[in-house]
């Protein structure tokens, strides 16, 4: 029984789809030689069946000898279970040979996506990388399935050439010659497959890409009534592929009939000519019996290699799709010459804005821009090494993208403002290697605020999360995200508005636990948020003015002197500023966005802008 997915996929050959394809061929050679004894075995004892039979016909019943007869009747029945057992030993091996290379491909594909940063959604939409992986994947794996059903035509198709050349070489000359030409007037048909099913393929990786970016914007798109737009277009794309699809079954019917037109000329004229040697007295009437099956065996390797080019040529295509994806730069790889990381918790520093994130403090960044501060966030997580060659980020002495990429995952961990849950149940969710004991995967979850997701839930950290976590509101999906961030433990974690879509309350549990299970000796929490409530939990808070600290230290001193980073916090560039920081500083229950101007006026909101606008309108 053999296991998926491979424990290393390998190193494939990315110079063109034939090499690729080969690669893929040695990678499972064992596999594959299997296929091909046990294909040639099954097509051997098919061809050698007529000759059996003919000789039980001359020998036994013509020449009236019961004893041949009963030696050929046992030798014919020997052959059939040996084509028997050998027919099904192909058909395992040829599943098996089409499952390693779809699913190494595909395996090949997702280990890119995990591994490529953004250079990949830069280049290709989320529904052509999964139809590569779903599609292109398994055509792949066609061209091994028939593999071993063509080593074994060939085989046949000259052990046939053989026996035919005992009986008569005017008939021998005709399978010699006339098998490959058939086959090659099939080509004049496969050219415009090959062309037709490129055009499907491309049209069906637009729909696709079409289709996934619609679901994954739906409850936008029905908020604000442009669904029926997005429809229209898929419709569109749908219409498209359906079109490229009815072209490539014309080429399909048209490679049928050419198939029927040419395997049925060559089997009357075979046919034909022994039926003349037969009534000359050339050959026995055995003989003729034999070529009579001779004939019909004959039909499977034209038919069969005209499967394979067919495959082929979609392999070819799929092939071609893979290495695009495979062959995108990574944003992130280790260099040629790496150095290791600090062996104790070091200070991270940017040298773009001169943000200094401090071991075993909370820190947290403002700036009026808040492209710059994600782009902040990206550096100190090392999402872009191009990035970091112009604008270094250093950790303890040695510069961050020259560390290893596997250390630099292990310590630093960034969590993104759009929290991403995958299936499966909900302990792997936030544990997805393993190694923590419920008791401390609840204990992340105390410090997430996020208790009352098990009010819903059956079975509790057993209970299935449906795909993207569509089950739970935004605001559960980002505090579980949290949860996750936490639970790494990691000795540098930076985290994006990690509570922008939880009510006031919630935040200031969250902040008040944040920094009791962070604030310790060796952790380094950096926060980029202009809420209130974190800010004021942090020990120091940097604000960001045209991609530069303008100024460092509390949220009350930066409130108190820094007017602009008072008019980022609390948005309220019309009133008193003054005064408006010193209420939203002191109000413990104070919201930030819209909710804070109300806060600021000393008006007691009546619920969270954030939650009404995130939790409501989900």
């Amino acid at each position: 029984m053999r296991s998926f997915p491979f424990h290393d996929a390998g190193s494939p050959d990315l110079r063109s789809p034939a090499r690729f394809l080969w690669w893929l061929a040695r990678a499972e050679r064992a596999t594959l030689l299997a296929g091909v004894v046990y294909g040639s075995v099954w097509t051997a004892c098919q061809a050698l069946t007529p000759f059996v039979l003919g000789r039980a016909v001359d020998q036994g019943i013509v020449a009236g000898d019961f004893a041949r007869l009963t030696l050929w009747v046992a030798v014919l029945v020997g052959l059939t279970l040996l084509q028997s057992g050998s027919a099904t030993l192909r058909h395992r091996t040829a599943v098996s040979s089409w499952m390693q290379a779809a699913y190494r491909s595909a395996q090949l594909v997702g280990h890119k996506v995990t591994r490529s940063g953004d250079a990949l959604p830069q280049k290709f939409s989320t529904g052509e990388v999964v139809s590569t992986s779903a599609s292109d994947a398994m055509r792949i794996g066609e061209i091994y399935d028939v593999c071993a059903r063509l080593a074994g035509s060939v085989v046949g198709y000259l052990l046939v050439t053989y026996l035919v050349f005992l009986s008569s070489w005017q008939l021998g000359l005709v399978v010699l010659l006339g098998v490959p030409l058939c086959g090659a007037m099939l080509l004049f048909v496969i050219r415009p497959l090959q062309r037709r099913q490129k055009a499907q393929r491309e049209a069906a990786g637009k729909m696709t890409a079409l289709g996934a970016d619609t679901v994954a914007g739906l409850r936008v798109l029905r908020g604000i009534g442009g669904e029926h737009i997005f429809v229209d277009r898929y419709r569109q794309r749908s219409r498209e592929t359906q079109l490229a699809g009815n072209k490539v079954a014309y080429s399909l019917a048209d490679l049928d009939a050419v198939q029927v037109l040419v395997v049925g000329a060559f089997g009357v004229a075979f046919t034909w000519i022994g039926a003349l040697q037969a009534v000359s007295g050339r050959i026995e009437p055995g003989q003729l019996v034999a070529l009579y099956g001779y004939a019909v065996f004959l039909v499977s390797p034209i038919r069969t290699a005209a499967d394979a080019v067919s495959r082929f040529i979609r392999a070819h295509v799929g092939a071609r799709r893979i290495i695009d994806v495979l062959s995108t730069p990574s944003a992130v790889h280790d260099a040629g010459t790496t150095v290791p990381g600090p062996s104790s918790p070091s200070a991270l520093v940017d040298t773009v804005t001169g943000v200094v994130a401090v071991p075993g403090t909370l820190s947290a960044v403002v700036s009026a821009d808040p492209a710059q501060s994600a782009a902040l966030a990206r550096r100190l997580g090392r999402f872009e090494d191009a990035v970091l060659r112009e604008a270094q980020v250093r950790w303890g002495g040695a510069a961050l993208h020259l560390v290893p990429l596997r250390e630099v995952r292990r310590r630093i961990v960034v969590s993104d403002a759009e929290p991403q849950l995958f299936s499966g149940t909900l302990r792997e969710e936030l544990d997805p290697a393993g190694r923590h004991s419920d008791a401390e995967i609840m204990a992340a979850l105390d410090v997430a605020s996020a208790a009352d997701v098990f009010d819903g839930l059956e079975n509790g950290l057993d209970d299935e999360v449906t795909e993207k976590g569509r089950g739970f509101s935004g605001g559960q999906r980002q505090r579980l995200t949290l949860a996750r961030a936490v639970l790494t433990d990691a000795e540098v974690l930076v985290l994006i508005e990690p509570t922008s879509a939880v009510d006031a309350h919630t935040e200031q549990r969250i902040a008040t636990a944040l920094r009791r299970k962070r604030g310790t000796a060796g952790n380094t929490t950096v926060v980029v948020t202009a809420s209130p409530l974190l800010l004021g939990s942090m020990d120091t808070v940097t604000f960001l003015e045209d991609g530069t600290v303008s100024a460092r230290g509390t949220h009350r001193e930066l409130l108190d002197t820094v007017p602009a980073y008072r008019r980022v916090v609390i948005r309220g560039e019309g009133m008193d500023g003054h005064a408006g920081s010193r209420a939203a500083a002191d109000r413990p229950h104070g919201a930030h966005a819209t909710g804070q101007a109300n806060a600021t006026a000393g008006v007691e909101p009546a619920g969270d802008t954030r939650a009404s606008m995130g939790e409501g309108a989900r």
